[in-house]
């Protein structure tokens, strides 16, 4: 069955004063300057001193803008140098387009914090603060949170930025997970698999000549019957055996359905319209339905990508 399954913009405001003097001149003054005119006498005006502008601060260089909000190019190459430790350390295959993989969930995070925050939850510096200390008491104190900082390439500031943003993420998280329901629409299936397109046609052409489903399954899987259990839409990794499965009506077995893993036949044990979910498969319906949160939100956000 295992097969089957999923898995801060700065802006800078400069106020320039400029103040011009203008003189008023009584009928005296107006004819002492007309004299001084007519005298070939110079008067200096002194000339105005310009005030130096302060200077522009230098625009902190970023990888993306989500809806404004700024991640920088310095936080996105140091999660690309610690997702690329991490896969040598877990042992996993790094990704063809690691680069992507991670901005993408910079941007998911940011997203999701941000929904956060409209939906009033603020990470202020006393939950952080408190946040952080728990996390120091898991580690065994802060010199071991100060070590673990050090060796995961961040400073304590962008260890806060990003953990600030990760606590707020998460919360986004828990509100759409909480709304999928316990139980759903499922269905118990059972399957015979086999390896080529002959031997399925053989077992269709049993089924057809009325053998009992249920007696030809122990030919091919002695062991589990080809039980995969009960299951809801959009938890098989094979959509073309979920459409099958639940295109089915009573007790009845499906044409040969070819996958990259075999050919398969499936029958139909039980349905029931609200059966409850297994931990496994609400969890993937869980994360299905943040997949499908983040996909509008994207939609309807103003995302830029300033990286190659």
């Amino acid at each position: 069955m295992s097969f089957l399954k999923r898995k801060n913009t700065l802006f800078v405001c400069l106020l320039l004063l400029l103040v011009t003097a203008c003189n008023t001149g009584s009928p005296k003054a107006t004819s002492t300057s007309s004299q001084a005119i007519t005298t070939g006498t110079v008067i200096n005006t002194p000339t105005p001193t310009n005030t130096p502008l302060p200077p522009t601060a230098t625009p902190v260089p970023s990888a993306a803008t989500v809806n404004g909000e700024a991640i920088t190019l310095e936080e996105y190459q140091a999660e690309i140098a610690r997702y690329q430790a991490a896969t040598v350390i877990t042992g996993t295959i790094l990704a063809s387009d690691t680069k992507t993989v991670v901005l993408d969930e910079l941007i998911d995070q940011t997203l999701l914090a941000q929904a956060a925050v409209e939906n009033g939850f603020i990470v202020d510096d006393a939950l952080l603060e408190s946040r952080i200390e728990t996390l120091e008491n898991q580690l065994g104190g802060a010199q071991a949170l100060d070590t673990w900082i050090a060796e995961n390439g961040y400073t304590i500031d962008t260890f806060k930025t990003a953990y600030k943003r990760s606590i707020g993420a998460a919360l986004m998280r828990d509100q759409i997970t909480a709304g999928v329901a316990e139980t759903a629409d499922q269905v118990h299936i059972l399957q015979i698999l086999v390896p080529t397109q002959a031997e399925a046609d053989q077992v269709y052409a049993s089924l057809q000549s009325g053998e009992d489903f249920l007696d030809l399954v122990n030919t091919y899987d002695p062991l589990t019957r080809g039980d995969l259990g009960w299951f809801p839409r959009g938890y098989l990794n094979q959509p073309a055996i979920e459409e099958a499965a639940f295109a089915l009506q009573g007790e009845k077995y499906s044409p040969v359905i070819h996958t990259d893993v075999g050919y398969h036949v499936l029958y139909l044990l039980e349905r029931d319209p609200e059966h409850p979910l297994s931990p496994d498969a609400r969890r993937v319906l869980q994360l299905e339905a943040v997949q499908a949160w983040l996909a509008e939100r994207k939609s309807q956000s103003d995302i830029q990508i300033l990286v190659p």
